[in-house]
């Protein structure tokens, strides 16, 4: 199949943008091979408050958007948090660019996009693959925290959990901290579920 111009100009922005991030985060993470990993950290309101409350922590937000970064960033400089990083990355490229040693204590989802059309449901982070991929970098009794406001996302999660063999929910196990984002202001309602590395 040939390339287009455009796809190769695509796929050269792509490479620049992953060895950029992964020049980041050989940075960021020396000396450092465990973390809690928050996948769509908007603006960081809640990462801030776990990373101020477990300084013994190395936390770690991403996102996509800019400027909800740069809000996440003044966070951390302004209480001078040294455990707590936030990347302006793609949840799949940080992922491949992520240094191999790392490994997740703790990954949590608060109130992903839901992208609720069906057509769109490939789109949603809860994926076989991603499940696969943090199981992959998790000791077995780390968890899996996830929230939404959105029901269907919420009950598509936690079928995918339960099919996965190496995740489990722990029906028992209380929210890590808890801190009303910005998100989590505007909502009349959510739901939660946290899985353990089996």
């Amino acid at each position: 199949m040939e390339i287009t111009p455009a796809h190769a100009r695509e796929l050269e922005k792509q490479k620049q943008r992953k060895a950029a991030l992964q020049g980041e985060c050989a940075a960021a993470f020396e000396g450092v091979d465990r973390i809690l990993f928050e996948a769509g950290c908007g603006h960081g309101h809640w990462l801030t408050s776990y990373a101020e409350t477990h300084p013994e922590q190395t936390c770690v937000g991403i996102d996509l958007i800019s400027w909800r970064i740069r809000k996440g960033l003044d966070k951390r400089e302004k209480r001078q948090l040294e455990n707590l990083h936030f990347f302006k990355a793609e949840l799949g490229e940080f992922l491949e660019v992520l240094p191999e040693r790392m490994r997740f204590d703790m990954t949590v989802l608060l109130f992903p996009d839901p992208w609720p059309k069906a057509k769109h449901h490939r789109r949603r982070m809860v994926q076989t693959a991603f499940l696969d991929e943090v199981a992959r970098r998790t000791d077995q009794g780390g968890r899996f925290c996830f929230r939404s406001d959105d029901l269907p996302y919420y009950e598509w999660t936690v079928e995918h959990l339960e099919a996965h063999p190496e995740w489990e929910i722990d029906s028992a196990a209380e929210w890590p901290h808890e801190m009303e984002t910005y998100f989590q202001e505007m909502m009349d309602g959510y739901h939660s579920v946290v899985a353990r590395r089996v």
